[in-house]
């Protein structure tokens, strides 16, 4: 796939990740996308410990995961 066929938007979406979770990794709890993303992993976290279906690191990643999309979508 050439550049100029790709979707810009989903571009836009992606260098708007990177540069989020760089900017996490960089300034830690300073930023302020971290404690939602860390609310929504331990969330999920306890989700997955009382679910029997999901297991405790599975939820921790999808709760933190669902933070992350919602904040970088915004």
């Amino acid at each position: 796939m050439q550049d100029q066929d790709r979707d810009p938007k989903n571009n836009d979406w992606v260098d708007e990740a990177k540069t989020e979770i760089s900017g996490m990794a960089k300034e830690g709890m300073a930023h302020p996308s971290t404690k939602p993303v860390l609310t929504g992993a331990a969330i999920g976290a306890l989700a997955g410990a009382l679910l029997p279906v999901i297991s405790l690191p599975m939820g921790l990643i999808a709760g933190a995961g669902f933070a992350f999309y919602n904040r970088v979508k915004k």
